[in-house]
């Protein structure tokens, strides 16, 4: 995993092993307000404290998650300093949605160590929600802060492409959902213009 400046310089890369295994990790992102890297794996969740200076590399390993994860965003919903909202998408087609505070990873205690810490946490210590949302794979998912929707998209031709609120992640309310034949691989959304345009 590497940290680049807007200069497209590479800062530095932190390789991460999981006990001799061997994972790809399929997502990454930034959590603005925990100032953290999120990358997720087959079924790990990982949380790196990439500010450590020299040997110190405070990394949280969150593990096993239920179905394998395929992509990550951040979505910014507040500004509570303390706290990020992280959604996830998986193999299975649910939409998770995970909060981590500064709390669940110890960050202020852990400010004087010195040494190198990989920390394994138990999801069930986490608030995760999650919902179906399609019927095959989800590929993307991307918080959209204009909109204050969160977006997912599968290869399912029933549920291919979901634009709602992240408080549907929470119940079981109807989603706003569009159909498209042989599904969505990709998609974006240009504020200027107020469009989506969706790839398949």
């Amino acid at each position: 995993k590497k940290v680049i400046n807007s200069q497209r310089k590479s800062f530095f890369s932190y390789p991460f092993y999981f006990h001799q295994d061997t994972a790809w990790i399929t997502g990454c992102d930034f959590l603005p307000q925990l100032k953290c890297v999120v990358a997720v794996t087959e079924r790990t969740v990982i949380i790196w404290d990439y500010k450590s200076k020299g040997s110190q590399n405070n990394c949280f390993i969150i593990k096993p998650m239920e179905n394998g994860l395929l992509c990550v965003c951040t979505a910014t919903m507040s500004d509570h300093l303390a706290k990020d909202n992280i959604v996830m998408g998986d193999d299975k087609g649910y939409v998770h949605l995970l909060t981590v505070t500064s709390d669940h990873l110890g960050l202020k205690q852990r400010k004087g160590k010195k040494e190198s810490q990989l920390q394994v946490l138990d999801p069930k210590t986490f608030n995760i929600v999650k919902r179906k949302l399609h019927d095959d794979w989800v590929v993307k998912v991307k918080y959209i802060s204009d909109l204050n929707c969160f977006g997912s998209c599968s290869s399912d031709s029933i549920h291919s492409f979901v634009l709602d609120d992240i408080k549907r992640l929470e119940d079981n309310l109807p989603v706003k959902e569009f159909s498209v034949p042989r599904g969505v691989n990709a998609f974006t959304y240009c504020g200027k213009a107020k469009v989506i345009v969706t790839g398949g």
